[in-house]
């Protein structure tokens, strides 16, 4: 089941996102920071009272820019669509929100090719670069992420 994440999520994301960290696959992030970006995810689970199995986020960065971050699923449950509905659910609420220029900064280049994002260097996105980037012990030198972005 597939909606926009609750309070009671929150421990659970904090938990999903910072072991996906800890095996190098996005940034860790603070309970703190959740809670103020929670608005932003969408959850994932098996049934409605199940344990969360997919989260992702939409980041509004700028007037005309926006970021899908902290795409995670359980791996047990990959490659069944999880991610690609987040995602979808995430490009829908942009449209909504009338955002149409959508990126992502990842380490899987082909899941988001076949969604129709393309790459793009990084230093297009000068908004992201001031603000998450900045912060990022991995700037600017040891970024190894890929830029991607779609223009609906």
């Amino acid at each position: 089941m597939l909606r926009k994440a609750r309070i009671g999520d929150v421990k659970a994301m904090h938990r999903l996102i910072n072991m996906s960290a800890g095996k190098g696959e996005m940034l860790p992030r603070s309970l703190m920071d959740i809670y103020g970006s929670l608005r932003d995810f969408f959850v994932y689970s098996a049934e409605d009272e199940s344990p969360i199995i997919g989260i992702c986020a939409m980041n509004i960065i700028w007037e005309n820019l926006a970021e899908i971050r902290s795409l995670y699923v359980d791996e047990k449950h990959r490659h069944r669509g999880i991610g690609k509905n987040l995602v979808e659910s995430c490009i829908s609420e942009a449209i909504t929100l009338e955002l149409f220029r959508i990126f992502t900064l990842t380490y899987k280049r082909d899941f988001f090719a076949k969604l129709n994002f393309r790459e793009v260097d990084r230093t297009t996105l000068p908004e992201k670069i001031w603000s998450d980037c900045f912060r990022c012990p991995k700037y600017p030198d040891f970024c190894d992420e890929v830029a991607m972005i779609i223009e609906l």
